[in-house]
């Protein structure tokens, strides 16, 4: 693989067997060492037990070692006829393809596709053709140009985006309508996946993001790579280098003191999205599978894509004048509340504490008396009727 920078474009040149080479601008979507067109058709699938409103379902992976692999999943579908929406579910690090994820949409009218990404099967061991384990060192083991195939996030995004192709391909389910959402490391690769592939609706990563060499969980794992490896590894597998690509609504959900995926990688991350985003963060979310597809804001906002309803507020990056920082309200639902969310704390964003005071609206913006006190990290927040919060980006006063 071989990566240069041209008067700001970025040429790839994959060169392991089945990759798409490629040399496009950044600003174009991207397509990395994948055949995406490849993955879109829809793979061999082997159906097994079925309980309820949900299958077992086995489907064709991409090779790892030399030998042809499978992909676990879980499929579930509402009654009746259809069709129906779809959803694409990603699960992070330490997790499986859920059945309780893939229940929780069913229940909200969804078609949905939960994969197993570790090479796991429905009992939580290793299938015999099983794809490369989700581990930390399988994902940032050294690699050589010929072994990007081999590689944990090469096989976790065909996955993903194979797991799609199927989804799609079912009678009862509409093609034209199906989103994805991921949690942590299913976030990081549902920011790679909306860049790639162009037939997803909407997109909500959860905790996930970009740029995690800037700063994440995983400095030491780049720290401890030498300087090309580090940077063949960025170019390839970090979701900066494809965010460009998203063309689809897409709701950023996190917390303020995630201790994988900051704020300021977040930030960045999100900026890199050509169209308008939503963004969803709350002070101290935690962290996990649960807790990732807990928040009522994800379902509205696929509801308000793919099943036309309400959606959710938007909030523009805040301006500051006169010691008040207002924000835009470039869409809104009905309002209940408004608050000004601040931090004057410095050092790592997991250990900062958050101050949440009482904001003003007006139909066209939502603001908050700034405290004097600098350095100043704020960010302005909504909630609807139904109890769903929006925010706007952060801003940092020196």
């Amino acid at each position: 693989m071989r990566c240069s920078s041209v008067r700001g474009w970025l040429f790839l040149v994959a060169v392991i067997p089945g990759a798409a080479a490629f040399a496009a601008p950044v600003e174009k979507r991207p397509t990395g060492p994948w055949n995406v067109e490849a993955l879109k058709t829809p793979p061999h699938a082997t159906w097994g037990k079925e309980s309820g409103q949900i299958r077992e379902v086995h489907y064709d992976g991409e090779s790892f070692d030399g030998k042809p692999t499978r992909v676990f999943a879980y499929y579930g579908r509402p009654k009746g006829p259809g069709p129906f929406p779809g959803m694409v579910l990603v699960h992070g690090g330490g997790g499986k393809a859920f059945r309780e994820w893939v229940q929780l949409w069913v229940d909200r009218g969804y078609a949905a596709l939960a994969m197993d990404l570790a090479g796991h099967g429905a009992d939580g061991k290793r299938l015999e053709d099983g794809g490369p384990e989700q581990s930390h060192p399988a994902k940032f083991r050294p690699f050589t140009e010929a072994e990007v195939g081999q590689m944990w996030t090469y096989h976790a995004v065909a996955a993903v985006i194979r797991g799609h192709s199927l989804l799609a391909s079912r009678p009862e389910v509409d093609a034209s309508r199906i989103g994805i959402t991921g949690i942590s490391w299913g976030g990081y690769l549902t920011c790679i996946v909306a860049g790639l592939d162009d037939r997803l609706k909407v997109a909500v990563p959860v905790y996930g993001c970009g740029f995690l060499n800037d700063n994440s969980a995983w400095l030491s794992e780049f720290k401890a790579m030498s300087p090309e490896q580090r940077d063949r590894w960025i170019a390839l597998f970090d979701p900066s280098k494809y965010l460009g690509g998203v063309r689809c609504p897409i709701l950023f959900v996190n917390g303020t003191n995630d201790f994988a995926y900051p704020l300021d990688s977040y930030r960045k991350s999100y900026r890199l999205v050509p169209t308008p985003i939503d963004l969803c963060v709350t002070v101290k979310m935690p962290h996990g599978h649960p807790q990732g597809w807990a928040p009522r804001e994800i379902g509205l906002f696929v509801d308000s894509v793919l099943k036309g309803e309400k959606p959710l507020s938007r909030l523009a990056t805040p301006k500051v004048a006169d010691g008040v920082g207002a924000a835009a309200i470039d869409r809104r639902a009905q309002l209940v509340e408004a608050k000004l969310v601040y931090s004057t704390d410095q050092g790592e964003w997991s250990k900062r504490e958050w101050q949440t005071i009482d904001a003003s609206l007006s139909p066209e913006t939502v603001s908050g008396r700034l405290p004097d006190k600098r350095p100043l990290v704020f960010f302005l927040q909504v909630k609807d009727d139904r109890g769903a919060v929006s925010s706007s980006p952060h801003v940092e006063l020196d």
